[in-house]
């Protein structure tokens, strides 16, 4: 990617306060001007940056201001992070150190290296304590081990090797997990014995894992629920994996002093689980961990407000993914004070999944000039957020708007766009290209005398595609099949969900 293109969508992900503490005491200077007109700007390429940018400062250059101005918004949220962040405050505090001891003033140097080792040790953050205690070793013996004993000198190198040994537990842990997630992903959901056999090498070595981990680490916990509760998921023990699940939350709830502030990755955490309960339709289970959701309170604005944004989507996917328009309307009238009113503190995932669904929403009542309305932003501003696996999915989405309208010029060139990206891709959703044959066929050639028996024909391809775990990850979005057969068969939209 372009230095520039990053840079703007580096200015368009930053929230309000990131903003204001930028702009914070800054003069009028060639990089300020950069940031303004990125700011200002809803919709802009590099291009046009580099020409707006050169017309107000004439004797400047664009590509020298462009990677200060890139560095300069790192060093700035990277001091921000340190406030919020325990990770970023002790790598932090270990450079301080190496600084102090670079002026020869050892006494403070290891004294700091001492408060980040004792932090580290509280905070299970072995990468840091690991660093912090091969760094003493080598500053001790850059000085000649100055009044050490031997047996000390020992204990060190015992307390960097238990160290070693957790990250590669950990490692491994984390390796098995990986590993079980890319074979349901991939092979889906166990549905034999024969199957569930072919998952038995990661579980026995999870289990021997655990036996030999340290059964305290928050860590090796942490890990062991998210490997339960998908393995459980996996093999259709649904009871057991929301079991997991709860004792995943309880973890994170018990530990609070190892959160981030704020907690980026409880909510991750908490997301995940919300959507995996989606992923297997439990819709009913889903209450309690939205409730967690509401709990966490007292943290900045644009954190509360993509808190907000994902309580919003979670309390409305049970009833869109019903088909329940109406219903769906109604609480996005609830929330539409709280989230349209703070667009810029969302973050642009957050902004395009909000835009995607209130779009659908309009769709299942017919309303598509609404419709187009909720996607416009993105669709305009498509640079800002064609990195992310979602911009296809709201492309597609907006052909159906555009086939709604009778629009096929714009479709046919669309759809060509979409194509070319599609050959792209080693593996291509089936979905897309059925939708893509599909909406470039004129309305008139499919509802004809024929119509039944071109149903038929597709009919078992859909009733395929539904049950394809790979292709459920699309699905699980918006279910494309149901549009496809709410067309072929004249009924409305909500009566072609399957769930």
């Amino acid at each position: 990617m372009l230095k520039a293109d990053a840079l703007v969508l580096l200015v368009k992900s930053l929230s309000k306060t990131e903003k204001r503490v930028f702009r914070t005491n800054r003069k009028k200077t060639d990089y300020s001007v950069l940031f303004d007109i990125i700011d200002t700007e809803d919709n802009i390429s590099s291009q046009e940056l580099k020409v707006k940018f050169e017309a107000q400062r004439k004797n400047a250059n664009f590509n020298v201001a462009v990677t200060y101005l890139y560095k300069l918004l790192l060093d700035t949220l990277l001091a921000l992070r340190e406030n919020q962040d325990s990770y970023y405050a002790l790598f932090n505090k270990v450079l301080k150190a190496r600084i102090l001891f670079e002026k020869s003033l050892f006494e403070d140097a290891f004294e700091m290296l001492d408060d980040v080792k004792r932090e580290a040790g509280e905070r299970e953050n072995n990468y840091v304590l690991l660093y912090a205690l091969r760094l003493e070793l080598e500053w001790l013996l850059f000085i000649n081990l100055p009044d050490i004993s031997e047996t000390e000198l020992v204990n060190k190198h015992f307390q960097v090797n238990e160290v070693l040994k957790n990250i590669r537990k950990i490692n491994e842990q984390s390796s098995l997990y990986e590993l079980l997630k890319h074979r349901i992903i991939y092979k889906g959901n166990i549905r034999s014995q024969k199957q569930k056999e072919t998952l038995n090498d990661l579980v026995i070595s999870e289990m021997s894992m655990i036996m030999s981990s340290n059964p305290d680490s928050f860590e090796t916990k942490k890990l062991h629920q998210l490997f339960q509760s998908n393995y459980l998921i996996g093999v259709g023990d649904y009871k057991s994996a929301l079991q997991s699940f709860y004792e995943l939350n309880r973890l994170f709830e018990t530990n609070k002093h190892l959160w981030a502030n704020p907690p980026f990755y409880y909510l991750s955490v908490l997301e995940g689980i919300l959507d995996n309960l989606r992923s297997i339709k439990k819709y009913d289970r889903m209450p309690y961990f939205i409730e967690q959701l509401k709990k966490i309170q007292g943290f900045p604005s644009g954190f509360q407000t993509n808190v907000t944004a994902l309580i919003f989507l979670y309390e409305l996917f049970p009833l869109l993914d019903k088909g329940d328009f109406p219903a769906s309307k109604q609480l996005m009238e609830q929330y539409s004070e709280l989230l349209s009113g703070k667009p810029d503190d969302l973050s642009l995932t957050r902004q395009a999944e909000i835009s995607l669904y209130t779009s659908l929403i309009y769709i299942g009542l017919q309303n598509f000039k609404a419709a187009q309305k909720a996607l416009m932003n993105v669709i305009i501003c498509g640079k800002s957020f064609y990195t992310f696996p979602l911009y296809r999915t709201i492309r597609l989405v907006n052909l159906i708007i555009q086939y709604q309208a009778g629009n096929f010029d714009i479709i046919r060139f669309e759809s060509r766009s979409i194509k070319r990206e599609l050959s792209k891709t080693e593996k291509a959703y089936r979905v897309e290209r059925l939708m893509l044959n599909f909406l470039n066929k004129p309305k008139e050639k499919i509802f004809l005398v024929q119509r039944e028996k071109a149903w038929q024909k597709i009919e078992p391809e859909l009733a395929d595609l539904r049950n394809d775990v790979y292709e459920n990850q699309l699905l699980k979005l918006f279910d494309f099949t149901a549009w496809i057969e709410s067309q072929m068969c004249k009924i409305p939209l909500s009566d072609a969900f399957h769930y």
